[in-house]
């Protein structure tokens, strides 16, 4: 069911604040009779997981990030399981953010619109489900921050969900990953066209696209980045995007990697508002598995379900020894888990660009029924399958 908003009255977000009217976007793939699994998106993604066979993009969606993945025969099999993804309070893709019209003053929110935190995100799925009527999920799944999305419903809701996904994620951001974040969050703020974040109808461009460039080189490991670029120069002229500082660059000194990043941070601000990447990033930032715990273990003391935390060995944005952490928790929690390690030196974003590695291991882990013992053991990769 592509496309579909729902309107979930007042919200009290977690760092204060309110709007009087939570709009909500969301997809569901398959039979509502089925066992529910909900899908946590990442950081700049939304709710359309699979185009469904329709290739059109609207425009308040990103493309489908997941067509491999989802789908009838697919490792999440919409003919076994009834599919449920939601943009998230704060984005701009559909569900109320930033960008969206404050019934108060007839204009976009902006500077006005609240901090929001995961915990926002699942207590505003939470509220979507208990709308479609589901009241026990199956799995919630999600990569990156939407791992930790994932993670948030073992800890805040834990009867609700029986299985959880983490795949290319932590229990928190290290001090590297923040301290790029920073960056990028100044690079925003420091464009003449922010505004305050009340920018609108125009937008600050030039700060947004550094900023993704930024991110967009955590998501790709050396190895991978050097591989497909290496020190070539392009075989195009250079972006007007971001003009080199010394003013004296030909075209011969512009190099594939920058075309590269030119064009992604170019689509990107196509795409994206600046007020919702810099709320994003900060609840991405500000989230702590242990906050308000002894320990990690103690944010999952309740949760008896299973997980299966997935990592990827090019990964620098969440590393494999993040992922084996966050497993730990897990298992000192008394869960069940498997800690699957996949052999990849694409990056962190190999569970979008990759998805038959992450495959494999879902299908085996959401099509089994619940029997203790009859999973993988710790640690094996996904070549073995």
């Amino acid at each position: 069911m592509p496309g579909e908003r729902v309107s979930l009255g007042p919200f009290e977000f977690e760092r204060g604040g309110s709007v009087p009217d939570l709009r909500v976007a969301y997809e569901t793939y398959g039979d509502p009779a089925n066992d529910a699994v909900l899908l946590c998106h990442a950081l700049t993604g939304s709710h359309r997981v699979t185009t469904a066979g329709d290739e059109t993009v609207d425009a308040d969606q990103a493309r489908a990030w997941w067509d491999d993945v989802v789908g009838p025969g697919a490792p999440i099999d919409t003919t076994e399981q009834f599919v449920v993804c939601a943009n998230v309070p704060g984005s701009c893709y559909g569900t109320t953010g930033p960008a969206s019209e404050d019934p108060a003053t007839g204009e976009p929110y902006g500077s006005d619109f609240p901090a929001v935190t995961v915990g926002d995100w699942v207590r505003a799925q939470r509220r979507l489900l208990d709308h479609l009527g589901i009241d026990t999920l199956q799995a919630v799944v999600g990569g990156s921050v939407g791992g930790m999305n994932a993670v948030e419903w073992a800890k805040r809701y834990p009867d609700r969900v029986e299985r959880v996904v983490p795949i290319a994620a932590g229990a928190r951001l290290d001090s590297q990953l923040l301290a790029l974040s920073a960056i990028a969050r100044r690079a925003i703020a420091s464009d003449p066209a922010w505004q305050g974040g009340d920018y609108y109808p125009d937008h600050p461009d030039d700060g947004l696209a550094l900023a993704r460039q930024l991110a967009h080189v955590t998501y790709r490991s050396k190895e991978s980045m050097d591989d497909q670029f290496g020190r070539r120069t392009a075989d195009c002229p250079p972006r007007e995007l971001a003009p080199d500082a010394l003013g004296d660059a030909t075209d011969d000194d512009y190099r594939e990697v920058e075309s590269y990043l030119d064009y992604n941070a170019r689509s990107f601000v196509e795409r994206f508002d600046a007020n919702s990447y810099l709320r994003l990033t900060r609840a991405m930032e500000d989230y702590d598995l242990a906050a308000g715990c002894a320990s990690d273990a103690d944010a999952l003391a309740e949760f008896d379900g299973e997980a299966l935390v997935v990592s990827i060995t090019g990964d620098w944005h969440f590393t494999t020894d993040q992922g084996e952490a966050l497993a730990a928790a897990f298992r000192d929690a008394g869960a069940e888990t498997t800690h699957r390690v996949v052999e990849s030196d694409y990056g962190h974003d190999a569970f979008l660009a990759c998805p038959e590695l992450i495959g494999p291991s879902l299908r085996r882990f959401l099509g089994r029924r619940r029997n203790r013992g009859s999973f993988a053991p710790v640690h094996a990769s996904l070549f073995a399958n």
